[in-house]
């Protein structure tokens, strides 16, 4: 059934319920894992910890501007949301959120966000936020999700952003450093999302969304994530020399990437030899992956 065709799932529109539903649209928790790599991206800036002022400013506005770029997805996938056993209980899913007003939070965030960099920040920081919104808007959710299986490849770069923020937030520049930092969340990104796909491929196939395990045997999508899997591993470990960090970043990058590869092996071995693969275990092992990591990054720059 066309993902238009389905009607959404009532539920009771109470104060509290639109409420909780504004903050569920911004998706808390992939908010929570972009600040994981703005923080340890702002102490490496400045070498030790930042003025509590610029660091406090610059959460909230990346928290914002996030916040904006998932509540406008959210709007703008609603109808696939629909059909989508993992997002059928979303607020816009269930009509607890109308769209008009998801459009308007969406909006509202973007211009607080912008408002709250440029002001109490710097304006590089407020373009760079804002740009992240419109390309994750216009460039991933319009352009390429519902059209190509790289959709998540490209579409990626939006989520790489934080880190740029953080950096031009305490230099109020860039260098190479933060761009090696983008490097390594982009080659993240297809590894940890492919794998979450392969988990419900059903669910974007029904939604006619061309993401890789979609449109890909196993195989194929398990080999990719093993390629993609050494890029970022090669670039974590160039961020040692660019950046001059101490000893603690390449020993926990070295660590934790050896492990990482190790499970990208085992999925790409189970597919070419036909078992029961079990992506949710990289998938969540991505997570302690990036999270490890720039851990290691904030360790490093205190040292």
């Amino acid at each position: 059934m066309p993902a238009a065709a389905i009607v959404p799932i009532p539920v009771r529109r109470t104060p509290g319920a639109l409420a909780r539903g504004l903050v569920a649209l911004t998706k808390p928790r992939i908010i929570e894992l972009l600040l994981v790599t703005t923080v340890p991206t702002m102490l490496l800036a400045k070498r030790g910890v930042p003025g509590i002022g610029v660091l406090t400013a610059t959460l909230i506005g990346g928290t914002l501007a996030a916040g904006s770029a998932n509540t406008l997805n959210c709007y703008l996938d609603r109808d696939i949301d629909v059909v989508m056993r993992r997002t059928e209980r979303r607020p816009l899913a269930t009509a607890v959120i109308r769209p008009v007003e998801a459009l308007l939070s969406g909006v509202l965030l973007a211009v607080v966000a912008t408002a709250v960099l440029g002001l109490v920040v710097n304006w590089l920081s407020a373009g760079l936020a804002l740009g992240a919104i419109a390309f994750y808007v216009f460039g991933y959710t319009i352009g390429l999700k519902r059209h190509t299986p790289q959709n998540i490849v490209w579409g990626g770069a939006a989520g790489c952003m934080p880190v740029l923020i953080g950096w031009a937030a305490v230099t109020g520049r860039l260098s190479w450093a933060p761009l090696v930092l983008f490097a390594i969340i982009f080659f993240w990104t297809p590894p940890h999302f492919w794998a979450l796909a392969m988990r419900f491929r059903d669910d974007y196939a029904t939604a006619q969304v061309p993401m890789l395990p979609v449109v890909a045997d196993q195989r194929t999508v398990t080999r990719r994530i093993l390629i993609y899997s050494y890029a970022m591993v090669a670039v974590s470990l160039a961020l040692w020399p660019v950046a001059s960090t101490s000893w603690p970043y390449p020993v926990a990058a070295i660590a934790v990437g050896a492990w990482f590869l190790v499970e990208a092996h085992r999925l790409d071995r189970d597919a070419r030899r036909g078992v029961v693969v079990r992506p949710m275990r990289l998938f969540r092992l991505s997570i302690s992956y990036l999270t490890v990591l720039f851990a290691a990054v904030a360790v490093a720059a205190l040292i």
